[in-house]
């Protein structure tokens, strides 16, 4: 991969509190242009990956480049590059999604002739005309995570982390969510994302990172880590009323294990990117959190 094909460069990243190691020495780029994915149960090192990347926590080892920019030493230029849309939304309710909006231009120091543009393009994009002028407090969930990607973008950043973008989202604000992202991604925004929700990563991410206890365990697109395990799974329910799940590379493997299993319940499925978390992190079936 080409040096200027990358956005996003880690590489032997340690972040350690005492003697315990949050992050343990991971490498991982992301290209110019794709949505990446990044997953983790609790406690894996993504919160702590992702404050180093943002220059927020400092690196007890190895390097992080934005754009070929080290945070470590040119991290005042890195920021600049970096548009953040946090879970926990951080904008002023008591101000209009303008208002809002205004500020973080003014804090990335966009030059007063070019600010009216930059909002009222990022405004369309989003489709957020209608409510420039309504307070954040009198926005639904969903269009505060909207109006809160339009603050993130306005300084035209190199990489977008979205960190939980649909997080506590109705289903429908999620799909509207994934929309918008789509339609960023296909404008040319590098998307970096965090989530929960392993569908949301199958639908959205070009490449995804699956991390545990500290340590980055696969990466790849969705049909390379399916061939981590197996592309075709195999669940069924014993007579214990118990459901396990036995991976195959094909479909005749599937079906030859079936046909030992006598009467028991059996579906022959496709793999998910759920199954390679599961199989790859140690956790248990409905508990992806």
């Amino acid at each position: 991969m080409e040096v200027e094909d990358v956005v996003l460069s880690v590489r032997g990243l340690v972040v350690r509190f005492g003697s315990f190691a949050a992050v343990d020495g991971i490498d991982f780029d992301v290209r110019k242009g794709e949505i990446f994915g990044f997953l983790g149960p609790n406690g894996a090192g993504k919160t702590t990956t992702i404050r180093t990347i943002t220059t927020i926590q400092r690196p007890s080892e190895g390097k992080v480049f934005i754009d070929g920019h080290d945070t470590s030493v040119d991290y005042l230029e890195a920021r600049k590059l970096i548009g953040i849309a946090q879970q926990h939304i951080s904008l002023d309710k008591d101000l209009t999604v303008r208002q809002n909006i205004k500020q973080h231009a003014l804090l990335h120091k966009i030059p007063k002739s070019e600010m009216e543009s930059r909002i009222a393009e990022a405004a369309e994009l989003l489709e957020l005309d209608e409510f420039m002028d309504h307070k954040v407090q009198n926005l639904s969930g969903g269009w505060k995570r909207k109006a809160s990607i339009v603050c993130a973008i306005v300084h035209r950043p190199s990489i977008l982390l979205l960190d939980e973008p649909t997080a506590g989202l109705d289903t429908r604000s999620r799909h509207m969510l994934w929309d918008l992202v789509r339609e960023l991604n296909s404008r040319g925004t590098t998307i970096f994302l965090t989530t929960h929700y392993i569908e949301e990563a199958e639908s959205l991410c070009d490449r995804v990172a699956i991390m545990n206890h500290g340590r980055i365990v696969a990466i790849g697109n969705t049909d390379e880590l399916r061939d981590r395990i197996g592309r075709v799974a195999v669940e069924h329910t014993t007579h214990s009323n118990r459901t396990e799940v036995s991976y195959f590379p094909d479909r005749e493997g599937a079906r030859g294990y079936a046909a030992t299993l006598g009467d028991e319940y059996y579906n022959i499925r496709r793999t998910t990117l759920e199954d390679v978390f599961l199989e790859l992190t140690g956790e248990s079936r409905g508990k992806l959190s």
